[in-house]
């Protein structure tokens, strides 16, 4: 344990150094400040967050950490010339990095959104959402972007396939869901819908926080199933823990390739 957490204390101190992550909490902050200046409605300042988060923390995740992970190429080296499990090195290089920008994140949407709504009691349900979501998004990307750096030598083919990624899940599969549906809508695919739902972390992310603000009936009669489901106490369990394998199958992927790398 000493080990992973000194690693865990080394990746906060390099990154304060870099001011990379000073920079993506005063983005938040600018953003969120902004948009309570357009408008003082907290429900749509979530609501147009949503679409920031839903974008900006999957790039930003799985880009920088699959850079962050190939600049330390050679702290990852040396490191392991000590008497340090490649378990501990890989899940505190993790942790290091995940912690730090989820809590850039909450910082810089939580401050001006308390601070804007605090006398209106405002931020509930929705923000506890906003805020679990980009956190969670924060940790599932930084892991695909580690087991992506680690199965891959090459910087430029490891960052090009993490920008790849983030495309697929945030346009490109949302596409082929709305080509299938319509493709097969002569059949029954309420059961389907939600199955492909739980495939993509950023749309399952997206559905819970659209539940949130009930704006479901916008959606049509696929809105109606999600909100039967997923408004229920099992499609509320079944969500989380979809959301939590999403983080534990990549990290287990990257320590499985990790383990058996030879650097």
């Amino acid at each position: 344990m000493k080990p992973f957490l000194k690693i865990i204390k080394y990746q906060l101190q390099d990154l304060i150094r870099g001011k990379w992550i000073l920079l993506y909490a005063l983005l938040f902050f600018v953003l969120t400040d902004g948009l309570f200046r357009f408008g003082n409605d907290g429900s749509k300042v979530v609501l147009s967050l949503m679409n920031i988060t839903l974008f900006i923390i999957p790039l930003v995740s799985i880009v920088f950490g699959s850079m962050f992970f190939y600049s330390s190429r050679e702290f990852i080296e040396l490191l392991l010339a000590q008497p340090i499990g490649r378990g501990s090195l890989y899940r505190g290089m993790y942790v290091g990095l995940a912690t730090p920008l989820s809590l850039a994140f909450v910082a810089g949407v939580g401050i001006p959104f308390i601070y804007n709504t605090y006398h209106t009691g405002a931020f509930g349900g929705i923000f506890i959402i906003l805020l679990v979501s980009g956190v969670t998004l924060t940790f599932v990307f930084t892991a695909l972007s580690y087991y992506i750096s680690v199965k891959n030598e090459e910087r430029v083919k490891g960052v090009g396939l993490t920008i790849l990624i983030w495309l697929f899940f945030a346009v490109i599969y949302d596409g082929i869901v709305l080509a299938l549906i319509f493709m097969f809508s002569e059949y029954p695919l309420d059961k389907a819908s939600i199955a492909v739902t739980l495939l993509n972390p950023i749309d399952l992310a997206r559905i819970m926080m659209l539940l949130m603000v009930d704006v479901s009936a916008l959606l049509g009669y696929t809105g109606a199933v999600f909100k039967q489901f997923f408004g229920s106490p099992l499609g509320l369990v079944v969500a989380v823990s979809a959301l939590i394998i999403w983080m534990i199958i990549p990290v287990w992927l990257g320590l499985r390739s990790f383990a058996k790398k030879d650097l």
